[in-house]
């Protein structure tokens, strides 16, 4: 077997494989991460759903050492935030970078796989933002034969790796990406069928440029690119690695001795190993995963007491009704909503998706600055700009000034800045530092004050009836169609922190990453309209004339709301106490529930920029519950889940369902995935210590120190206290509220939402009208899992 390999490896064949189809799949699996002014959470292995979890956890242990396991649950350092490095996993696939590092004293010399890492590194992050100022347009071909140019003329190459002759390899690599791939694979895949999985390992070397060039390719496919058009740049940079194994193995080929012998003996054995190397990282994963829906199933039952529980007292619907407050879904939202319900009967909060169902893009007036306001699923459909300018900015003047521009340049942040300033930038650190304020965007300046918007539909203005349409659905949505009280609020949600070039991710996801104040002002002022109003009474959605929509933000950091309108004064002392409340619960997991003054030590942490850990975001998130308010009204669910409003009997046809298992329900997986692995293995999907942080390109990513991998996922103090994990990493579990038959038909209809759920990506439950029972459904079929009749919980694989 071995010399059947060695002939497949030294001499090209004949009948060559399909090496694009290799090329094809291996790209094909890697998901988008977005910028760092667009933050969003996603799924880190969205793109292989199809796969049970559990066979891509043991693909990728067996790839690249991930793990996907949580190692508290496992009895190992599970406290500790290296719980994924210390593990105790088989030995992993190492591409031929890696496999020569164990003949080389790394201790003492640059080792091969750091240097690839470093150089590809460098590169790209001077490309990609170029790319990204719009200097020029790029496909495959142009960012392989960019990073070739540049290096052939690095001479610094050899002098850093001790390999004088190095650089003549890189002279005769091929022009073209795709005869570049073809070279290597027919060079160093000695087993065609493995090709894209080698393929895949190569990429993941690199996975923070191969997840921002899917992410580029994310966009030209939701602005309506083809599969394998050249806004693809995953070729090239496969082509880009591809050659650096090329060039390696020529050289030590052409150095010889001892030493190629024995790297090509094991480059071989490898490849004829790698079955039973998968097997083995599935097989040494079973124990785990065991544990691991275990510790699923002791949340769901904990949770199925709570929701099987019937209030002592239900709030009439009837009641009059003095304030309704429109939430976020984001697990934050929770806390806050019950303890506003908590002021005082009358007083009813929704919850619905951050952007509030309005498919826009925001540009400021007066500027060519443009940025979308919804989900990264979507694209958008509307523009918005204020009705009147708020000032004349380029989009380059509003970057310039951005606070993602500014953290690479600031004092207390970055080592670069540092190292370059050194005692010259000690001023303005401490004026920031005694003197400082919020770095908020500037972008959300432009319309504070603003409340009157001018919507388009490709540059037409919508007229009123259009406007009645638009809102029509999303009342209904929102099921917010028949009782009105006198003030009924659209809160958005944003945070406020400092030196944080994160800040994006602790803002709304479902506004691609920014606060949701755009999207509350706009869609108050549509359901102000009065011409508006006459054309949805047509539609039968009557708004009492006196009562008055106000869009709100909610600071998460801070627990405090500020509105875009006039409030009664009883309304806001609501909130003000709502807000106290908030943050006395806040306080105690933030450590600092024994201050004498809590309101004043979480502002502060919040304007604070040596704090790196100014809120818990969303960590804790474990479930999605879509239902009528009054099913988790009365209970105290922790902060910990997603809350959608919900009624079946109002929704016609299912509409409204199908829309939230399409939409909410893969972007609260997306989040709670990308907390999932940020804790599990933030080495390898989390972006490691903040404080040793880097902007990149201004706003792509962020190096951990001056090199290395651009970083995806959560920095690890957004889910780590610096003692234990903050972050219970378990598969989110989904309750609806709704007829059996109509969530399976949904299901089947949708792929993706079948794969989610049939390869165990999530749990999704269906709760009865009465709440006397919860049943799974999975793979096509209806289990009772819990009930007031004592059911045992049992949702095992």
């Amino acid at each position: 077997m071995l010399a059947s390999s060695l002939n497949a490896i030294t001499e090209a064949t004949t009948d060559t494989p399909d090496w694009q189809a290799a090329v094809t799949d291996a790209c094909a699996r890697i998901a988008p991460s977005w910028p760092l002014d667009q933050m969003i959470a996603v799924n880190p292995f969205w793109e292989m759903r199809d796969l049970p979890f559990t066979r891509v956890a043991s693909r990728m242990a067996a790839l690249n050492g991930t793990c996907c396991q949580n190692q508290a649950a496992l009895g190992g350092e599970g406290n500790g935030p290296a719980a994924a490095e210390t593990a105790s996993m088989p030995e992993h696939w190492q591409n031929l970078s890696a496999q020569l590092d164990r003949n080389r004293d790394t201790a003492h010399h640059v080792g091969w796989q750091d240097e690839v890492v470093h150089q590809i590194s460098q590169f790209c992050g001077d490309y990609f933002q170029r790319l990204d100022a719009g200097d020029f347009k790029a496909d495959a071909q142009d960012l392989y034969h960019s990073w070739l140019q540049m290096t052939r003329a690095d001479r610094g190459i050899a002098i850093v790796m001790e390999e004088p002759s190095l650089p003549s390899q890189f002279q005769v690599l091929p022009d073209q990406h795709e005869k570049l791939i073809t070279d290597a694979l027919n060079a160093l895949a000695s087993q065609p069928d493995y090709a894209p999985d080698y393929a895949h390992a190569l990429l993941l070397d690199i996975n923070g440029w191969s997840s921002w060039a899917a992410y580029l390719r994310w966009q030209a496919r939701l602005h309506g690119s083809e599969e394998g058009s050249e806004g693809d740049l995953l070729p090239g940079l496969l082509a880009i690695r591809l050659a650096w194994e090329l060039a390696i193995w020529r050289h030590v080929q052409h150095v010889g001795g001892a030493i190629f012998a024995d790297l090509k003996q094991r480059w071989l054995k490898q490849w004829d190993a790698w079955p039973e190397m998968l097997q083995t990282h599935e097989q040494s994963q079973t124990t785990g995963w065991r544990q691991q829906t275990e510790a699923e199933v002791v949340y769901q039952s904990q949770l199925a007491k709570k929701l099987l529980s019937r209030p002592e007292h239900l709030c009439s619907d009837d009641q009059p009704l003095k304030l309704q407050a429109a939430f976020c879904i984001d697990v934050r939202s929770e806390v806050f909503r019950r303890v506003l319900e908590a002021q005082n009967p009358a007083i009813r909060t929704l919850g619905f998706a951050g952007f509030f169902g309005l498919p826009i893009s925001y540009r400021p007036k007066g500027t060519e600055f443009c940025r979308p306001q919804l989900p990264g699923l979507l694209a958008p459909a509307l523009e918005v700009t204020e009705a009147e300018s708020a000032g004349s900015f380029s989009r380059q003047s509003l970057a310039n000034h951005s606070h993602w521009s500014q953290f690479s340049n600031a004092g207390p942040a970055s080592f670069s800045f540092i190292e370059s300033m050194g005692l010259a930038g000690l001023g303005r650190m401490v004026r920031k530092t005694f003197f400082g304020k919020s770095s908020d965007n500037p972008v959300d300046q432009l319309h504070k004050g603003q409340t009157e918007f001018e919507i388009r539909q490709n540059g037409t203005l919508l007229d009123a009836r259009e406007k009645a349409d638009l809102a029509g659905g999303i009342l209904r949505a929102m099921t917010l169609t028949h009782q009105f009280a006198p003030t009924v609020l659209l809160v958005g949600h944003g945070s406020s922190t400092r030196n944080n070039p994160h800040a994006a991710g602790l803002d709304c996801g479902a506004c691609g990453g920014q606060t949701g104040s755009v999207n509350v002002r706009v869609l108050a002022g549509i359901l102000n309209d009065k011409d508006v109003r006459v054309a949805l009474a047509e539609q039968g959605i009557s708004i009492p004339s006196e009562t008055q929509f106000v869009g709100a933000l909610h600071n998460t950091t801070t627990d405090e709301v500020e509105f875009a309108g006039d409030v009664p004064k009883e309304i806001r002392n609501f909130l003000a106490n709502a807000g106290t409340q908030a943050r006395r619960e806040r306080a105690i997991r933030l450590g600092i529930a024994n201050e004498n003054d809590v309101d004043s030590a979480i502002k502060k942490r919040s304007q604070d920029w040596s704090e790196v850990r100014p809120e818990w975001g969303l960590a804790g998130n474990a479930s999605f519950i879509v239902a009528p308010r009054s099913a988790t009204r009365h209970l105290d669910l922790g902060g910990r889940s997603f809350l959608h409003d919900y009624r079946w009997r109002e929704d016609e046809g299912f509409n409204i369902l199908e829309l939230i298992m399409t939409a909410p329900m893969v972007v609260t997986h997306w989040i709670n995935l990308q907390y999932f692995m940020s804790v599990t293995d933030n080495l390898h999907y989390g972006s490691g210590n903040k404080v040793l942080h880097n902007v990149v390109g201004g706003h792509l990513g962020v190096f951990e120190g001056n090199g290395g991998d651009l970083r995806i996922g959560l920095p690890l103090q957004s889910v780590h206290d610096g003692e234990r994990w903050v972050h219970e990493p378990l598969r989110l579990s989904v309750y609806l509220a709704a007829p059996k038959e109509a969530i399976a038909e949904i299901a089947q209809k949708h792929k993706v939402v079948q794969e989610l759920i049939d390869n165990d990506w999530l749990y999704l439950f269906q709760i009865d009208d009465e709440q006397t029972s919860i049943e799974r459904f999975y793979q096509n079929q209806w289990q009772t899992v819990a009930s007031q009749a004592g059911t045992p919980w049992q949702t095992g694989q």
